[in-house]
């Protein structure tokens, strides 16, 4: 790698963080023809392998043993006692999590030596970045793909080693006997389940009323009343924090009221995107009210500037397969600059891997004029597995009854989720689902309950029943 302070590096595509966005956008413009720069301070591996979606799914993996193995009465089976050695479970996450991270390193490393910069980069102009070490990079186009770092809101900021955040949870080297979470995002909802079912005693607040971004009434009370079972839950209150000598002192006020101490705080208020120490002002960028660069989400461009946004930093889906597709768009425009060529995006597409799976897709109610709802408490598959809770509710537009969107909290809603996300983007209508098989008896089933809805509410008559005569509840 260059060490030179006093030299200026030439590029056409510079690209800032080596993150799943970044590493996207630079394959990409490299695979296009540019000659490309790759900036990022550490190369610790992606923000999913290190304190995100793998750790996050290992701790999760372990909750849903244990909770197996206290479940196992409802089929006859005794298990006498449920252990949970902490340390072990906690070890495995980082043992894990380590293998996760240091396969990742490992592909980075494969990127060329004299393209793999290390420091932190600045704008001096559009065309022009400055690293910490003072060497300058002068190119055609830039991408920023710096991604988005946990919120701590100033009442908590100081309370030291006892409060957590999901960069910092994982080193715990054992589970905590009483945590309090703050905030009831997707980050909140996960760590927080999943840490009850592992035996932490677990309260969990929110300023707002509504869990995980949950759009229907009908879901959000099923997900609200699942919850409830493995912690206590106070939505609507405004929390005061105090540090004492081996805990933490929280008090809160609003829709309920009350005190209890913790030995830790895990704080998951967000992530917003990390774009301090760039000096966007030099990029001449207009930013939004959140600082954020003004963009066009088909394109990833900034304005008509040659600089381009890529993954959580861009704000707009904080997704790996988003921020993955972000990369591709940039990299391939930043070659391309001046032209622009926009790219086909997904259907916005969002899981939330509590037990079961909370699933967002694509639009609302407030955008479509159909719904269709099935219930998942007598679903025949469902109970025969013991799972039987949960709600979802699809959204069709008018007068064809064709998908738009869907809020899922069933079981197998992950699997569920993905099947009706590439509908909707292939825009299909209920009445062309409905003539696909259904293997019986599967979760999939209890699709039709809600499609049939659509179906009988739009003009479009019903398709010949494929499967008449199955038993009700079947």
């Amino acid at each position: 790698m260059p060490t030179d302070s006093r030299e200026t590096l030439r590029c056409d595509v510079a690209v800032i963080g080596a993150g799943t966005a970044g590493l996207a956008a630079e394959r990409a413009a490299r695979a296009n023809g540019a000659s490309t720069l790759l900036i990022d301070p550490a190369y610790n591996g992606t923000t999913c392998a290190t304190v995100g979606c793998m750790p996050s799914k290992l701790l999760i993996a372990a909750s849903h043993a244990a909770h197996a193995a206290r479940s196992a009465g409802t089929f006859g089976i005794t298990v006498s006692a449920v252990g949970i050695d902490g340390r072990a479970v906690m070890q495995r996450v980082r043992d894990e999590r380590d293998r996760f991270a240091r396969l990742t390193r490992e592909s980075i490393a494969e990127i060329p030596d004299d393209i793999r910069l290390q420091g932190r980069a600045k704008f001096v102009s559009p065309h022009c970045l400055e690293l910490d070490d003072g060497r300058r990079i002068e190119a055609r186009s830039v991408v920023i793909a710096t991604g988005s770092a946990p919120f701590i809101p100033d009442e908590f900021s100081g309370l030291g080693e006892r409060l957590l955040t999901n960069e910092t949870i994982f080193e715990l080297e054992d589970l905590p006997q009483r945590l309090a979470v703050v905030g009831s995002g997707p980050i909140g909802l996960e760590l927080a389940q999943a840490m009850a079912r592992l035996g932490v005693k677990v309260t969990l607040f929110d300023r707002g009323e509504r869990l995980g971004g949950i759009r229907c009434d009908r879901v959000h009370a099923a997900l609200k009343a699942i919850i409830e079972e493995d912690l206590a839950l106070n939505l609507g209150v405004e929390l005061e924090t105090r540090a004492k000598d081996e805990s933490i002192e929280l008090s809160w006020n609003g829709s309920s009221s009350g005190k209890s101490e913790f030995d830790y705080i895990l704080v998951a208020t967000g992530r917003p995107p990390q774009l301090e120490g760039l000096d966007l002002s030099a990029a001449g960028l207009e930013l939004d009210d959140d600082g954020v660069p003004l963009h066009d989400r088909d394109s990833m461009q900034c304005g008509d500037s040659a600089i381009f946004l890529a993954g959580d930093v861009a704000n707009d889906q904080p997704v790996l397969h988003e921020a993955s597709h972000d990369g591709a768009i940039a990299g391939r425009n930043a070659v391309a600059y001046p032209a622009s060529a926009p790219g086909q995006r997904f259907a916005p597409f969002a899981i939330t891997f509590t037990s079961p799976p909370v699933v967002r897709i694509g639009q609302s109610e407030e955008d479509g004029v159909i719904t269709g709802t099935a219930d998942y408490s007598d679903q025949g598959r469902a109970r025969v597995e013991g799972v039987n809770e949960g709600v979802l509710t699809l959204y069709a537009a008018a007068p064809d009854g064709r998908l738009i969107g869907a809020d899922l909290c069933t079981p197998a809603s992950e699997h569920l989720g993905h099947m009706l996300a590439w509908a909707i983007q292939q825009e299909q209508t209920a009445t062309e689902l409905l003539k696909m098989p259904f293997y019986h008896p599967t979760i999939e089933e209890g699709l039709k309950q809600a499609l049939r809805t659509i179906c009988a509410a739009t003009p479009l008559a019903l398709p010949e029943d494929q499967d008449r005569g199955t038993p009700s509840g079947a």
